[in-house]
């Protein structure tokens, strides 16, 4: 007894209406490149919605383009006119595959057409011919170079970019500890200078700079007229004035020491002078004589409550300094990292390629799938042995069957992992029949089809052909495309599909694999999964 194969899996088939494909093509033979016009006709109700196939390829030959649909009234009713320009560049001759067309609700398919290509008859009398030349080396890509270039640049640039960060943004380190008094601070910092050793070690210039600031702060904090502002002469006119004015005793003496300093290191700052080492000790020497003497002339002065509140006022302003100062550094920090993290990622752009930062940095889905651990099991009745990145779990299809199908079936089992709308999913399913049964595996494999339309697969293209096994057991294998529409992001998506089947003594047994179209990483996994393929036989 014959059971068709989409009866089984089915149980159901739909009818179609009356509507039509006319199939018609501008020549059946035709030269390699040449281009074959396939034309596809249909008459429908003026509210009827139809597709018509789309692919890059309709069998083995290649669709060059696709013309937009010409569409004509004819009473109450459209006849809409779909053609195609098709090429191969292979002598032989080809079969253009049945199409499937949606009208409405309904699926239609073209009519199947056989062509020839031939090759291109060269008069070797009339064309010269030449002899065959050597092989000729091919010049070496110097594209990996100029990316390694690239890299080194931009790492040397976001070190230079680094080095400035932190130069601009690092300041003189405030002091943690709180000086008593002015010349508490002088002094401290002039016995830090003088263990800095740089006269010793050439840096003459800072030297004098750090030397005439220290003097300049104090008179600046201690005397209290803007000694840092102020030329040389400003400076000692000021000194005078002051000294006068709080009845300050200075001799003549120190305010020259002082003002000879000064100019001296005005003269090694702007002049580039060089002082002899004596002449340096005696400078610093009379800038430790010159602030002790005016600290001593300094008047004191009764310390009032408000002496206590302003002191207290600037330690909170030297805490508030050491918190913005954290903060600064954190900052920097923060900008140091970001600049690292995205240097590092535009050099593995220019050398990789976007699709593996991504891939990396982001993850993907079946990326993961192909880096993680596989597992090797067998599934269902008569047993298929399959290697897949998950297991495989089993799902209950026997309550969605009618009683009608138990009087057929033994034994359904059926196996999967994720679904239509994921990346990647794969699915197993073994059927055994209670009767021997003729498998029709060409019409299974439609049926399949048609569980994929039942699940929401549209423009659903395809292939079909033979399929060994390593073991030598041969089946049958259907191929192709599909768009669905996932009902939570409202987008569609281009979907490939591979379908395998096998028919042993009255079984079935069949692999299932869907996954998004162009997706490199999905195209591994499916290529492993159909190379670890083992079948067990059914048992008689």
């Amino acid at each position: 007894m014959k059971i068709k194969l989409y009866i089984l899996v089915l149980l159901c088939t739909n009818a179609l209406f009356a509507q039509k494909v006319t199939t018609s093509i501008d020549t059946t033979k035709n030269k390699i490149g040449a281009q074959f016009n396939l034309t596809l006709k249909t008459e429908v109700d003026t509210a009827t919605l139809v597709t018509f196939p789309a692919g890059k390829n309709f069998g083995a030959l290649e669709v060059i383009r696709s013309y937009k649909i010409d569409t004509l009234k004819n009473g109450g009713k459209y006849e809409l006119i779909k053609k195609y320009g098709l090429t191969q560049f292979d002598s032989g001759n080809y079969t253009i595959p049945s199409l499937k067309v949606l009208i409405g609700k309904n699926v239609l398919f073209s009519d199947s057409l056989k062509v020839s290509v031939q090759n291109v008859v060269v008069d070797t009398l009339k064309q010269k011919m030449y002899e065959i030349k050597p092989i000729a080396k091919a010049e070496r890509s110097s594209s990996w170079i100029w990316k390694w270039i690239i890299g080194i640049l931009l790492i040397t640039g976001i070190g230079a970019l680094v080095y400035f960060l932190m130069k601009k943004f690092q300041k003189k380190k405030i002091e943690a500890v709180v000086y008593k008094s002015p010349i508490d601070r002088a002094t401290n910092l002039l016995n830090n200078l003088e263990k800095k050793e740089l006269w010793q070690k050439g840096a003459v210039k800072e030297y004098y700079s750090e030397l005439t600031d220290i003097a300049r702060n104090y008179i600046e904090e201690a005397i209290e007229i803007p000694a840092m502002e102020s030329t040389t002469s400003e400076l000692i006119e000021g000194l005078r004035k002051a000294s006068l004015k709080k009845k300050m005793k200075i001799s003549p003496e120190i305010l020259e020491n002082l003002e000879r300093v000064l100019k001296q290191a005005d003269l090694v700052k702007f002049a580039k002078s060089k002082p002899l080492d004596f002449e340096i000790a005696e400078d610093k020497k009379k800038i430790e004589k010159t602030i002790l003497t005016l600290d001593n002339a300094i008047p004191e002065a009764v310390e009032d409550e408000g002496d206590i509140l302003n002191e207290a006022q600037r330690q909170k302003l030297i805490q508030q300094k050491l918190r913005k100062k954290k903060i600064t550094r954190i900052v920097v920090s923060i900008i140091v990292v970001f600049v690292v993290l995205f240097g590092t990622a535009i050099f593995f752009i220019a050398t990789q390629g976007l699709d593996y930062v991504k891939d990396n940095l982001l993850g993907h889905p079946t990326k993961d799938l192909v880096e993680g651990e596989w597992v090797k099991s067998e599934y269902g009745d008569p047993g298929i042995q399959v290697e897949t990145p998950k297991v495989l779990k089993r799902i209950d299809v026997k309550k969605t069957l009618p009683k009608e199908a138990f009087a057929l079936i033994k034994d359904m089992q059926t196996f999967t992992y994720g679904s239509i709308l994921d990346n990647f999913s794969v699915s197993v399913a073994t059927l055994q029949y209670k009767q021997e049964t003729q498998i029709d595996l060409k019409t299974g494999i439609e049926g399949t089809l048609q569980i994929f339309e039942s699940q929401g697969a549209k423009n659903i293209i395809s292939e079909q052909g033979d399929f060994n096994t390593p073991e030598g057991i041969s089946g049958r294998k259907g191929f192709g495309t599909f768009t669905i529409l996932n009902p939570i992001d409202k987008k569609s998506y281009d979907m490939y599909f591979e379908i395998v089947l096998f028919s042993q003594n009255g079984g079935l047994q069949q692999i299932n694999i869907i996954q998004k179209q162009n997706d490199l990483y999905a195209k591994e996994i499916s290529e492993r999964i159909l190379k670890s393929i083992e079948l067990k036989k059914a048992d008689k």
